[in-house]
């Protein structure tokens, strides 16, 4: 439009229009018009539409609760969560991380920067260049960088709450001991030991010294994998009969650490089996009676002289479902389950990775079959455990994955390795703690 056409051009601009002319954006009024005349009579054109504003809100006193931002979505989109709710800085809990492999350089550290409740302020390594990088990265003080062997001396530390154990597997005991010792609650990751008598060992040393206990189970904490629980629960899809879970991948390095039995305890199973193992436990809200196992490893593969390849197993629960499980070191990445119901199944593909979960329905409607995808908002799944962990520290409450539930995998898994050897089911005694989680934790 030129600014010389017409006086009905003059008084009815689109506000598409003047965007286009202007590229300033501008209030509408009532009319869905602005008037080119009353923009012209501004000091500076569209000075008084462009005036710096802020939006209205409603502020709640406390840190944790949110900002409520004036409502813009209509009912038809989905709607946003709540805003964040970092804590202060300075009321954050505070973590050491123990070990600087992978899972901590990749996935912890960095998550630890993008939590609400937790922050790191201390590392302990058996490198020390790698650990002054790191130091220097992320701005920890050298006098909270410790080697293992100066490790115990975290107790004088008033800086560490929580150790966030992230070692080789038959570590895990030694180091969530002295972690105790040292007055520090602790977050270890899964598998959370190489034995049940270690689990037993670990959760009375913490009971000793009066700390929290907590296992990584990150996908508990997942909100893909929560809501297809709450569904099951719900029996929207009707009564749930048999699942089928498949968690694998292929290695390369034989000299890593997952493929020494002294170091990692087993193979797929503890590594990524167990995965299977524990998600379907959450899910079903049940405990298996029974196992049913095979195992086994390519001759001649380096990868597999002193642990396993494939597991395969079924469990028996008490309400009838069946779990038919399955994990492989040596095949391209699988990690998927399907719960089938009675009246529909649902469907988890990327089950067990650290983002990409893909929420499948199914169900009769008439004539049709009725497939439908839940999309929910991906979280980081590292940040959602350790916050809720320094939730329940501040707070003082029971974590949810506490130490009675690494314990009863490690006993299902014990049962799982011996059908496997024997070629018969194999029983598991049920235990009073097995299924004692904490409170909910609330995922955002």
């Amino acid at each position: 439009m030129n600014l010389d056409n017409t006086d009905k051009d003059k008084e009815n601009l689109s506000r598409k229009e003047f965007l286009a002319i202007t590229g300033r954006s501008v209030a509408v009024g009532a009319a869905g018009t602005l008037s080119l005349a009353g923009l012209l009579q501004n000091d500076a054109f569209g000075q008084t539409s462009n005036k710096a504003m802020s939006p209205p809100a409603a502020i709640p006193p406390g840190d944790e609760e949110p900002i409520v931002l004036e409502a813009w979505k209509s009912d038809v989109d989905q709607q946003s969560g709540p805003t964040p709710t970092p804590l202060p800085p300075d009321r954050r809990v505070r973590y050491a991380v123990v070990g600087l492999g992978h899972l901590a350089l990749e996935e912890i550290i960095p998550a630890l920067f993008a939590c609400k409740k937790s922050k790191l302020t201390a590392l302990v390594s058996d490198s020390p260049e790698k650990m002054q990088k790191v130091a220097r990265q992320y701005g920890i003080k050298a006098e909270n960088c410790y080697t293992y062997q100066t490790y115990d001396k975290l107790k004088d530390n008033m800086e560490v709450d929580v150790i966030y154990i992230v070692l080789p597997n038959s570590l895990h005991k030694e180091y969530v001991i002295r972690g105790a010792k040292a007055g520090k609650h602790i977050l270890c990751e899964k598998p959370m030991a190489i034995s049940a008598k270690e689990c037993e060992e670990m959760i009375a040393a913490c009971n000793k010294a009066n700390v929290k206990l907590m296992v990584a189970y990150r996908i508990q904490y997942q909100p893909h994998n929560r809501k297809l629980r709450d569904l099951v629960k719900d029996k929207t899809f009707g009564v749930p009969k048999f699942v089928e879970a498949c968690n694998s991948q292929s290695s390369a390095n034989p000299a890593h650490w997952r493929h020494k039995i002294a170091l990692a305890g087993g193979g797929a199973l503890p590594d990524i089996g167990l995965y299977c193992l524990n998600t379907t436990r959450f899910i079903l809200g049940e405990e298996p009676t029974e196992v049913f196992a095979y195992q086994y490893s390519t001759p001649g593969n380096p990868l597999f002289t002193e642990v396993e390849e494939l597991v395969s197993w079924q469990m028996r629960f008490p309400s009838g479902v069946i779990a038919n499980c399955s994990t492989d070191y040596n095949v391209h990445e699988s990690r998927r389950y399907r719960v089938m119901c009675d009246r529909g199944w649902l469907n988890m593909d990327k089950a067990y990775a650290y983002k990409g979960q893909k929420l499948t329905t199914a169900k009769a409607d008439g004539k049709m079959e009725k497939q439908e995808e839940i999309g929910l908002a991906e979280i980081n799944q590292f940040g959602a455990e350790m916050d809720h962990f320094s939730e329940c520290i501040l707070k003082n409450k029971r974590p949810f994955t506490p130490g009675e539930e690494g314990l009863q995998d490690h006993i299902i898994m014990e049962a799982i390795y011996k059908s496997a050897k024997e070629g018969k089911p194999a029983k598991i005694v049920k235990r009073a703690d097995a299924n004692t989680h904490g409170p909910e934790p609330v995922v955002t």
